[in-house]
């Protein structure tokens, strides 16, 4: 399909994929459930702070931090990984490859589909937020907004290129979830999700800013907490993004390869 005729599905799709996030609402309801883990980890160092701050965390700097961990956490995932082992699976995908449009394209805007139902999540948090912290640690400036935004677009950008990557990999073997367990298992650690980044021993800080998982989350929460200075923040952000093609051009290639192997097969 032409990129004219891409644009011109992707209303359509969008309103299949928003009807779809309200007839299953309570499944999404069950989801966001699984993604508070950020307050639990509020609580718990929210009582070492009471007791001394660790490093410039206090409890109000402990509550910003997780606050918005969640937040962007209901900004930035996705499930492109399982939704394309399913349909390996169960012979979905050799359907979706008849159609003109790109499955890879159906993924996305069916995911993104869903951030309405998703933005309604956030408003406790951000009630919350306002209510307790007023417009403490936000950004001050249109900059500091305008690179939260990049960073937040980024971070979805790049989950869901690492889970294309991912579940590309189901073309190749029976399944790859185990790998997509392994990468959340990676996420939550060195992501930012559970511990600020900061806190992490100098040495494994260092190798964590070699690695894709922080700009997943972890970035996005810096912005938003406004931990950077903006010649900081854009370079940050810069970095972002180029994970994103890194992993961009790798789902290509890896798509195109498992394809061929796919219909190779019987696909």
């Amino acid at each position: 399909m032409s990129v004219r005729g891409t644009v011109r599905a992707l209303p359509a799709l969008f309103k299949v994929g928003f009807a779809e996030a309200v007839a299953y609402r309570a499944e999404l309801f069950v989801w966001v459930l699984s993604t508070t883990m950020p307050l639990v980890m509020y609580v718990l160092w929210s009582a070492v702070a009471r007791e001394a701050p660790v490093g410039r965390y206090g409890d109000r700097e402990f509550l910003a931090y997780f606050l918005a961990a969640f937040i962007v956490r209901q900004l930035t995932s996705n499930w492109a990984a399982w939704q394309m082992n399913f349909e390996v699976r169960q012979g979905i995908l050799s359907m979706r490859l008849l159609r003109p449009l790109t499955p890879v394209v159906s993924w996305a805007v069916e995911t993104l589909a869903y951030m309405p139902m998703r933005l309604l999540v956030i408003v406790p948090p951000v009630v919350t937020w306002l209510a307790v912290l007023g417009g403490a640690f936000l950004p001050r400036t249109v900059a500091g907004w305008g690179l939260f935004a990049l960073g937040a677009a980024g971070g979805w950008l790049l989950v869901f290129t690492i889970n294309v990557c991912v579940g590309t990999l189901s073309l190749f073997m029976k399944s790859s979830l185990k790998l997509m367990d392994a990468y959340l298992a990676a996420t939550f650690v060195f992501s930012g999700y559970l511990i600020p980044v900061e806190l992490f021993p100098d040495r494994l800080r260092a190798v964590v800013e070699w690695l894709p998982f922080r700009y997943t989350i972890g970035l996005p929460v810096e912005l938003l907490t406004s931990h950077h200075g903006t010649a900081e923040a854009a370079r940050l952000v810069a970095v972002q993004w180029g994970f994103c093609a890194l992993f961009g051009v790798l789902g290509l290639l890896l798509w195109r390869r498992g394809i061929r192997n796919f219909e190779a097969y019987g696909g």
